[in-house]
């Protein structure tokens, strides 16, 4: 393996991220801020407790979720659109370097900040409610598995994508209003049987749900198909990228 290309890919992806510490670390923390004060004062005053957690308390995992999901989409989309749109993909693509050491320096880097990120907001919400983590080691581990999987995605949404609009498109149009319906500022058990059947059809909701469950031990679906749920997307990303690479789609023309 080329150690080398891997770590040289990984170290430009994160300087760029510390040059653009406003826009990549700063904003987000403040958007997320804003939803404890505005989400824990305008509703959390109407619903005290759910399941025995106060509501500000709550939000907390799905917050950081919304935040993991989103960041990681863009890091890994951007990071490879903009060889692609430069013209130093094709120098990348000739270099003595696997397919495999570039996606693992990409999503390494995309996956990474994600994780810091979420770090960051849940030392931020410690400042807002208090916290207190049951399963710590679930905690990270459905937090890596989130930032890695969704980087992956990031990564295809970015090869796919032939112009700064697509490349917003999906996360703007279908990543973010999904996290916002699958069960972030809510319990799904509060909903109607009905509309409790359609929210089980969000993939989100059982991301949120097994990373509350590491905080609280409260999940709306078994944590085993969380886990589930996500590995099994996992693996759908891997496939497509193994795809991408194999018939150079987007890549080579």
């Amino acid at each position: 393996m080329n150690h080398r290309a891997i770590r040289a890919i990984y170290l430009f992806e994160m300087a760029r991220t510390w040059r653009t510490l406003l826009q990549s670390i700063v904003s987000p923390v403040v958007s997320t801020s804003l939803y404890f004060v505005v989400f824990g004062a305008a509703i959390g005053s109407r619903i005290t407790e759910v399941e025995g957690v106060s509501y500000g308390t709550f939000i907390v995992p799905g917050l950081i979720m919304l935040s993991v999901l989103t960041q990681s989409i863009a890091n890994a989309s951007f990071g490879i659109y903009f060889p692609k749109f430069s013209g130093t993909i094709y120098e990348i693509l000739s270099a003595p370097i696997s397919y495999f050491e570039i996606v693992l320096g990409y999503v390494g880097a995309a996956a990474t900040k994600s994780i810091i990120l979420g770090l960051i907001i849940l030392a931020t919400a410690g400042l807002f409610v208090p916290l207190h983590i049951q399963h710590p080691v679930w905690m990270l581990a459905f937090l890596v598995l989130t930032a890695v999987t969704f980087s992956l995605f990031g990564f295809i949404i970015g090869i796919w994508a032939d112009g700064f609009e697509k490349l917003q498109m999906i996360p703007m149009l279908v990543v973010t209003p999904l996290t916002f319906l699958g069960g972030s500022f809510y319990s799904i058990d509060m909903l109607p049987p009905t509309w409790r059947t359609v929210a089980l059809l969000n993939p989100v909701v059982y991301l949120i749900s097994g990373f509350r469950w590491s905080f609280y031990e409260i999940a709306d679906v078994s944590v085993s198909i969380s886990i589930g749920m996500t590995l099994a997307f996992l693996v759908i990303c891997l496939i497509v990228i193994w795809w991408i690479f194999r018939t150079g789609y987007r890549l080579k023309n």
